[in-house]
C-alpha cells in the first residue's frame, strides 16, 4: 500500500536512481564552468539538509582560485605519500596507482564546515551526543552530492589532507572544523560501479550482511526482508 504523502512513481524511480548511480569521481572532470543558477540550486540543496535543534553548522566556502588549488594539491600529496607507507606490499603499490582527487581538473573546489558553537552552549539534540552537529553537516554533504549528481555534475569528496592545513590553506578560524573538501565539475562520464570496486580496491557488501532484527547480529526473520531488491 502506498501512503497519500508518497511521491509519484516517476519521482520515486528518479530519487532512487540518483542515489544508486552517485559517484565518487576524480578523474572524469572537464573545464566547462558551473552556472551560478546551477550551483546557488545545488547549495540551497545541501542548506535544506536536516540539523540537530535545526542549528544549521554548515559554511561552504567555493574555492575557484587557481592558486588556492595549487596549494591544497600540495597539501594532497604530503598527506597522500604519509598514507601510502600505511599500507603494505601489494596493496602500497595498488594505493599508489590510484587517483585519488581531482583538486586541479576540477573548475571549483567546495569546502563544508562545521561551526560547533552555533546554537550556543545547550543545543537540542546534543545534550547526550555532542557530535551530532558533524553528522548534521555530513547530511549537507550528502544532500550536495545527491543534487549535483541530479544536475549532471561530478563531485569528488577529497579527504586525504591534514584538516589544519587545510584550515590554514582557506583562513578557516580555528573552531571552525572542515568537514569536506569537495572537487565539483562536470565530467565526461560516470562510472556504472564505485571506481575502487572496479580497481578491485573493495567490494560493496551484500544489504543482508549489514542487517539484524531487533539485536546486533540476530538475522531471525530476515527471510524475504531482500526478496523484491
Amino acid at each position: 500500500m502506498d501512503s497519500e504523502h508518497a511521491f509519484s512513481e516517476a519521482e520515486r524511480a528518479a530519487i532512487y536512481k540518483c542515489i544508486a548511480e552517485r559517484r565518487d569521481v576524480r578523474s572524469e572532470f572537464l573545464s566547462d564552468p558551473i552556472p551560478q543558477a546551477k550551483l546557488a540550486k545545488i547549495l540551497m540543496a545541501a542548506h535544506q539538509a536536516p540539523s540537530v535543534g535545526l542549528s544549521q553548522p554548515w559554511n561552504f566556502i567555493i574555492v575557484r582560485d587557481a592558486a588556492l588549488h595549487a596549494k591544497i594539491h600540495a597539501g594532497y600529496v604530503k598527506a597522500s605519500e604519509e598514507a601510502a607507507i600505511k599500507f603494505q606490499g601489494e596493496r602500497s603499490e595498488t594505493y599508489r596507482s590510484l587517483k585519488l582527487e581531482g583538486i586541479r581538473e576540477a573548475p571549483i573546489g567546495v569546502c563544508i564546515t562545521c561551526d560547533r558553537t552555533r546554537g550556543g552552549e545547550v543545543v537540542l539534540g546534543r545534550t547526550h551526543q555532542a557530535d551530532m552537529d558533524l553528522y548534521s553537516t555530513v547530511c549537507a554533504v550528502q544532500n550536495f552530492w545527491l543534487a549535483a549528481r541530479a544536475e549532471g555534475i561530478g563531485v569528488g569528496w577529497m579527504s586525504i589532507i591534514n584538516p589544519q592545513e587545510l584550515k590554514n590553506i582557506l583562513s578557516i578560524p580555528e573552531h571552525i572544523v572542515p568537514i569536506a573538501y569537495l572537487c565539483v565539475g562536470y565530467v565526461s562520464s560516470f562510472y556504472k560501479s564505485p571506481e575502487l570496486e572496479q580497481r578491485g580496491w573493495a567490494k560493496r557488501h551484500t544489504l543482508s550482511s549489514h542487517v539484524s532484527i531487533n539485536h546486533w547480529n540476530n538475522e531471525t526473520a530476515l527471510d524475504g526482508l531482500f526478496a523484491f531488491l
